[in-house]
């Protein structure tokens, strides 16, 4: 004989609460409610912080309430059936929990940027974000619906008077929706055009909208035409017969401040190594996008920040103009891999082909540090095909660099000069100090794979000419302004993420070569840049004629001799 488990009575009376029939139109109705009062708390926050006055923050969180609540019940109107909803409605639920942890954890907004990176994350990445505090932040606000949609009982009725009852809660909330912003308008425009971030911050409703379109963008969005860029490419003059082969690497960073780079005047030696060679630090760079899905492809672009963002079609990137000239091209990833940038060129990740006491030194727990690229580096060289290699190599170095939350792991113990340093992807866990201790131990990391790469290149310099262009893809907030992280939209975000270090070193035959003056260099380091000017510097620096170089944009050229 077996016994149902008796509840204590004050919970036998919140489960019999639970287990009331209720027609799924009354579901939708305190899922909703149940949604803004518990898993928006990010939004609340911030209509507090933006409002000049007490009465002026009420007023934008009834506006916002009012929104929030019409848009919510609207969009799970749709769902309002007696049949196979409850797995649905937890889901929302549970994607409504873990966007509340993030925008409040790291300060992020869930706008189709934001959900493009999380659908390009490798398991690297996701497990930097993952840990105990997420696990309970989560049940917190799942546990009791969780409970309720299984204990739940749905009141039958009629097909047409389920789709009666479910168009008047659409239109009911759709109206509810309407008059808010009628009758709100006089503090909804100013809310929205001077804050956009807030538009994000409404749960879950931003993180699915935002999560349809970044789906949409990546797996059903029309095929674009390739568009060549290639047509005309050719090497110049330089490469003349008995030239030496052309070594150039070009380094793309990840998650790098300009403001944090000792070579650009942080208070803190964050630059040991690069300090102490002859290298140039330009120091005011500032990137296409505030990610690495945004950023990567434009740089690499012939079209500048502006185009890209509003083209139809995908062109050919500065790789393939390179290629198509005739040099040898080769790109290793530490990273999330490409993006596409390098699809036409051969490419290999960092940890392939490294032996097991390489794997050992260099790679911890599915993640390799950026020293693992130079391991075997002259190998993967002689790889290439011989009657490209005989003319020159662009070799692309796709760093891991400073990427967060979990800084700590981005730096050996060798190159630890902060302490105490931030050890845990829950950055609220953390002082202020420890965390910024952490990531400029990053930099540093940064700063010796950089002298390596060098290193590497001075010890080729007998039989090739060498150079290095190194360039971060997009900053970091550390905190400011209650930010953390990178990714928000490029208009709204702060310059933390969108100023960056580019550091350039030529060889003495090299700088022969192209006739680069050391001096007129240095006399230009504060002239402003962006990612724009990638394109022609790397073809201006490789002697790559093409109709596709601005010499406008070529960082190089007012320092090249007849030019």
């Amino acid at each position: 004989m077996t016994h149902a488990l008796k509840l204590p009575q004050p919970l036998a009376w919140i489960d019999g609460w639970l287990a009331r029939p209720l027609s799924p139109q009354r579901v939708v109705l305190r899922l909703a409610l149940y949604l803004a009062l518990v898993a928006n708390w990010p939004l609340w926050l911030q209509l507090a912080r933006v409002a000049d006055t007490p009465g002026a923050a009420l007023r934008s969180v009834a506006v916002m309430a009012a929104l929030l609540l019409g848009g919510t019940v609207a969009l799970l109107a749709l769902t309002a059936w007696t049949r196979g909803m409850r797995w649905l409605w937890w889901l929302v639920v549970l994607v409504a929990a873990l966007a509340q942890y993030y925008m409040l954890t790291y300060r992020v907004v869930m706008d189709p940027g934001m959900l493009g990176n999380v659908l390009q994350t490798d398991p690297r990445e996701v497990a930097d974000l993952l840990g105990p505090r997420m696990v309970l932040s989560v049940l917190a606000v799942l546990l009791l619906p969780t409970w309720w949609l299984a204990r739940l009982r749905l009141a039958a009725a009629p097909p047409w008077r389920q789709v009666a009852r479910n168009a008047l809660l659409l239109l009911a909330a759709l109206g509810v929706v309407a008059a808010t912003v009628a009758l709100a308008s006089r503090d909804l425009a100013p809310l929205m055009r001077n804050h956009k971030e807030v538009r994000y911050l409404l749960n879950p409703l931003a993180s699915l909208y935002s999560g349809v379109v970044a789906g949409q963008r990546q797996w059903f969005s029309r095929t674009r035409t390739l568009v060549a860029m290639t047509e005309g490419a050719a090497l110049g003059p330089s490469y003349a017969a008995d030239r030496r082969p052309l070594l150039f690497v070009l380094v793309v960073g990840e998650t790098a401040r300009a403001d944090h780079f000792a070579l650009n005047g942080y208070g803190r030696d964050t630059n040991p190594q690069l300090s102490r060679l002859d290298v140039s630090s330009w120091r005011r760079v500032f990137s296409c996008g505030t990610s690495t899905l945004t950023s990567l492809p434009c740089m690499f672009s012939p079209l500048g920040r502006e185009k890209f963002e509003s083209r139809d079609n995908e062109y050919e990137t500065l790789l393939d103009v390179v290629q198509a000239a005739g040099l040898a091209v080769l790109w290793l990833d530490n990273q999330s891999g490409c993006k596409g940038v390098c699809d036409r060129v051969p490419h290999a990740s960092a940890a392939d082909g490294l032996d097991e006491a390489q794997r050992k030194a260099l790679c911890d727990g599915g993640e390799c540090r950026d020293e693992a690229m130079l391991a075997g580096l002259d190998a993967r060289i002689a790889a290439l095909p011989a009657e490209r290699r005989a003319r020159g190599v662009l070799l692309v170095l796709h760093q891991m660099g400073s990427h967060g939350p979990a800084y700590f792991k981005r730096s050996s113990e060798a190159v630890k000069r902060f302490q105490p340093e931030c050890r845990t992807e829950v950055l609220a866990n953390c002082s202020q100090e420890a965390l910024v201790n952490a990531y400029d131990n990053s930099i540093v990391a940064t700063d010796a794979f950089l002298a390596g790469t060098i290193d590497w290149l001075k010890a080729r310099a007998a039989r090739d000419d060498v150079g290095l262009l190194y360039l971060s893809d997009h900053g970091e907030s550390l905190g400011e302004y209650g930010l953390f992280l990178h990714g928000m939209p490029y208009g709204i975000a702060p310059e933390a993420q969108k100023h960056v270090p580019m550091v350039t070193w030529f060889s003495t035959p090299l700088s022969d070569r192209l006739a680069l003056s050391g001096t007129c260099l240095a006399g230009r380091l504060d002239e402003p840049l962006t990612h724009d000017n990638l394109y022609s510097t790397v073809l201006g620096a490789l002697d790559v004629r093409s109709p596709s170089y601005r010499k406008a944009l070529d960082v190089l050229a007012p320092c090249r001799s007849g030019v």
